[in-house]
C-alpha cells in the first residue's frame, strides 16, 4: 500500500534498532562538516501504522548537488523528474521486494502534489497547466526535426500580483486543477469543471468525497486566501463551498474527522495583517450546514497553531503550538475544553504524522540535529540516526535562554550561544544574527549558523524581536506599518544585555541576517555605529523602490498604502531611513543576494552597496547566479559561510595594540 509523499530527495526506511557510533575526541565544527549534514524531513507512517518512511537530503560536493536514492518499506510512491516515458515531474513507485522504480504517471502539466485515496486504487493529483512553449519544444524534439533556435516570446503581464519567488512571473490563463488518477486503468479525469485554481486535496475517510482549497473571488490576487470546497470523488463533479465568505481558510490542507462529518482547518488573519499572520484552529461541518467556528480554548492560548488532525476516535484534535522559542504538540476536545500540552518546553518539533499505532515527528535541539522521532506514551524515542556519527565528533557551543527589557519596558526573549569551550567571565566577540520573517522565531532547534560561528570563537545572540511569532498577536502586530522601530530597540537591548552579562566584548560587535534579517541589519547599522562589521543578505532599505518589483503588493497596498497617498508617502520615507540617511552608517558591511530573487530582489543589496561604496565605507556585493531567495547550490552555501566568517574575522578579530605600542598614523 503506498505511503503518501510529495516531492522528495531521498526515502529511507526506519529500523527500530540502531548502533550508536563510538565516542571520539570531540572537535569544533569545520566548514567541511556542513556538507556532511543530512537533512531529515517529512516522516510518514504507512497506512497500517507498522512502518515509517522519511526524506533525507545529502550533498554531493563533487557534483555540487543533492543525492537521490530510495529505500522502501512496502510500495513507496515519490515524485521525480528522472528520464522516463514523460518529461517533467511524475509519480514513480517502488516495490519493497527490490528492483527499479517504475513510472506511474505520464502527465503533460506541472505536478504540484498528490494524495492517495484510502483504498489506494486512486490518487488525487494537483496539476498545473503546461507551458505551451515547452510543449511545442518537446514535440519538436520528439519528432526528430532539426531544432532551430527561436527567440523567446514577450512576457505578457496583466495580473495584480504577477511575481512569486521560485515560480517567476505569474501569467494569466494558466491554472492548477485537481485530477483523479485511476491506478488500474491509468485514466486521468478532472475532478471539477470550474475555472479557478485548486489545491490541497484531502480524501474523506470512506473515499467518496474530496475536500480542497480554491478561491472563487473575481480577482483572487487581491484576496489570496481560499475557501474550502467539497466534491464527490468522481469526474466532472460540482463542488460545494462549505466555509462562508469572509472565512479565510489560508493554504493548509483540510483534515477530515474519522466519521466524515467534520473538517478541521487553519483560518488566517485578515489580509492587512498577512505579514504577521497567526493561524487559528477552526472546524466546519463537512456538508456546510453550519458556519465555521474557532475553538475558544485554542484562541485563548494567543499562539499560532499548525498541523491539525483528528484523533482516531474523533473526539479530539491534535496540533502544534508555536510558543516562545518552542514548538510543542497539544490536544483539545472537539466539544470544547482545556488545551492539553503533550510535551513540555524547551522543545521544537515539526511534521507530525500518525496512522494506527504509529505517531512520528521531527525533533532535535540546540545541540542535536533534527531526526525522526516516535511519539509514544507522552515521550519521544529517536528512530533515525542520520547524523549521530558526525555529531559524535563535534564539540558544540552551549545555548541558553536570555530574557531582558527593551527600551519601553517590553519583555523580549532570545537565545545566546556561547563559543565552543567558553570560559566563564571571558569577553568574546558577539554576533547579533537576526532571523527573517518577521513572522518567525529563533527556537530550541539546531542552528548550523549559530554553531558554525560558535566553533570559530564567537558568541551568537538570536533575538525574537517584536514582530516575531510565539509571543501572541499584540507582540507580532506591534510593528505594523512601523518597520525599523521596535525591532531595532529590542535588538539593541539584547546586545546591551549580553554585554552586561560579561560575555560580549563591546568593542567587537557584529550584526547580520537574511531577508527581513537583512532589512533589520540595514536598520541597525544606520541606527548604531558600535557594530564593527555587518552582513546583510537579501535585504532592502529604500522601501518605496520595491513597490511593484517584489511579491508583496498586498502588504504594500493594505499595510502601508500606495505611494501616491500622502500619508503613506510619509511612512515610506520614515521606514526607508537606512538608505535615505546612509551617511550615518560607519559599519563595513557585506551585501549578498540571489540573482533571480523575486521575494526580496537583489536590487535592495545593490542600492545599499552603492550607497556605502559612494560614501567610502568598506563594502562588497556578492550576487549568486541563478539563485532565488534561498541559496541552494551547495558550493554557494559554502561560499556564503566562508564570506561571513572572513568578513567578521577581518574586523572583529584584529589583535589589539600592545600597551606601549606607538600610535599608528
Amino acid at each position: 500500500m503506498p505511503v503518501r509523499k510529495t516531492s522528495l530527495i531521498l526515502l529511507l526506511m526506519i529500523f527500530l534498532t540502531a548502533t550508536m557510533p563510538a565516542q571520539t575526541t570531540r572537535r569544533p565544527m569545520k566548514l567541511d562538516d556542513i556538507a556532511r549534514l543530512r537533512e531529515v524531513r517529512d516522516p510518514q507512517c504507512s497506512p497500517d501504522g507498522k512502518s515509517v518512511a522519511y526524506v533525507v537530503s545529502s550533498t554531493d560536493v563533487k557534483e555540487d548537488k543533492a543525492n537521490s536514492h530510495v529505500w522502501m518499506v512496502k510500495y513507496l510512491s515519490f515524485t521525480s523528474s528522472r528520464p522516463g516515458k514523460a518529461k517533467g515531474s511524475q509519480i514513480w513507485l517502488l516495490d519493497r521486494n527490490g528492483g527499479e522504480a517504475f513510472q506511474l504517471t505520464e502527465l503533460k502539466g506541472r505536478l504540484q502534489g498528490y494524495e492517495w485515496a484510502p483504498d489506494s486504487k486512486r490518487i488525487a493529483l494537483v496539476v498545473g497547466d503546461p507551458d505551451p512553449e515547452e510543449e511545442a519544444a518537446a514535440a519538436l524534439a520528439e519528432s526528430g526535426a532539426p531544432a532551430k533556435p527561436k527567440p523567446p516570446k514577450p512576457i505578457v503581464i496583466d495580473r495584480y500580483k504577477y511575481k512569486q519567488d521560485g515560480q517567476g512571473y505569474l501569467l494569466s490563463g494558466r491554472h492548477s486543477y485537481i485530477y483523479i488518477f485511476d491506478i488500474e486503468t491509468k485514466k486521468l479525469d478532472r475532478l471539477t469543471t470550474g475555472k479557478w485554481d485548486e489545491a490541497a486535496p484531502s480524501w474523506s475517510p470512506d473515499g467518496t468525497r474530496i475536500a480542497f482549497l480554491s478561491n472563487h473571488d473575481k480577482d483572487p490576487d487581491r484576496d489570496p486566501d481560499s475557501q474550502i470546497f467539497v466534491a464527490d470523488a468522481k469526474a466532472n463533479s460540482t463542488e460545494k463551498q462549505i466555509t462562508r465568505d469572509g472565512s479565510r481558510a489560508g493554504r493548509s490542507r483540510p483534515e477530515w474527522s474519522p466519521d466524515g462529518k467534520w473538517i478541521a482547518f487553519l483560518e488566517s488573519d485578515e489580509k492587512k495583517y498577512n505579514a504577521y499572520n497567526m493561524d487559528h484552529l477552526a472546524i466546519v461541518t463537512a456538508d456546510g450546514s453550519a458556519a465555521p467556528a474557532r475553538i475558544k480554548s485554542v484562541e485563548d492560548l494567543d499562539r499560532g497553531v499548525s498541523s491539525p488532525r483528528f484523533t482516531a476516535d474523533g473526539k479530539s484534535i491534535t496540533f502544534l503550538v508555536t510558543d516562545d522559542r518552542s514548538v510543542y504538540p497539544a490536544r483539545v476536545p472537539v466539544a470544547g475544553g482545556k488545551v492539553e500540552r503533550l510535551l513540555s518546553p524547551p522543545i521544537a518539533v515539526s511534521s507530525w504524522n500518525s496512522a494506527g499505532a504509529c505517531s512520528v515527528l521531527l525533533s532535535g535541539g540546540d545541540t542535536k540535529y533534527t531526526e525522526v522521532t516516535a511519539f509514544e506514551n507522552g515521550a519521544l524515542r529517536q528512530l533515525s540516526r542520520q547524523n549521530d556519527a558526525l555529531f559524535a565528533e563535534l564539540a558544540l557551543g552551549q545555548t541558553e535562554d536570555v530574557n531582558f527589557k527593551s527600551k519601553d519596558g517590553t519583555e523580549v526573549h532570545g537565545l545566546l550561544t556561547k563559543p565552543v569551550g567558553y570560559v566563564a567571565g571571558t569577553k568574546v566577540p558577539l554576533l547579533l544574527r537576526i532571523h527573517g520573517g518577521p513572522n518567525g522565531q529563533d527556537q530550541h532547534s539546531f542552528s548550523t549558523e549559530r554553531q558554525f560561528f560558535a566553533a570559530n570563537g564567537y558568541a551568537v545572540l538570536a533575538v525574537n524581536y517584536r514582530g516575531s511569532s510565539g509571543r501572541g498577536m499584540k507582540f507580532s502586530r506591534s510593528i505594523f506599518a512601523d518597520w525599523g522601530h521596535y525591532e531595532v530597540e529590542d535588538l539593541l537591548a539584547g546586545v546591551d544585555h549580553v554585554i552586561k552579562l560579561g560575555v560580549a566584548d563591546p568593542e567587537r560587535l557584529g550584526v547580520g541576517g537574511w531577508s527581513y534579517g537583512g532589512i533589520l541589519t540595514d536598520y541597525l547599522i544606520a541606527s548604531d555605529t558600535r557594530f564593527k562589521a555587518g552582513t546583510s543578505g537579501a535585504g532592502t532599505a529604500f522601501t518605496v523602490a520595491f513597490y511593484g518589483t517584489d511579491q508583496y503588493i498586498i502588504q504594500y497596498d493594505y499595510e502601508i498604502g500606495p505611494p501616491w497617498n500622502p500619508k503613506a508617502w510619509e511612512t515610506y520615507q520614515k521606514i526607508s531611513y537606512p538608505f535615505l540617511h546612509a551617511d550615518r552608517i560607519k559599519t563595513p558591511t557585506l551585501f549578498l543576494g540571489g540573482e533571480r530573487d523575486f521575494n526580496v530582489p537583489v536590487q535592495g543589496s545593490q542600492q545599499m552597496y552603492q550607497a556605502l561604496r559612494s560614501l567610502g565605507i568598506d563594502t562588497q556585493l556578492i550576487i549568486y547566479p541563478n539563485e532565488n531567495h534561498g541559496i541552494m547550490r551547495p558550493s554557494y552555501v559554502r561560499d556564503r559561510y566562508e564570506r561571513y566568517l572572513g568578513w567578521y574575522d577581518k574586523y572583529l578579530k584584529k589583535a589589539p595594540p600592545a600597551p606601549n605600542a606607538p600610535a599608528q598614523r
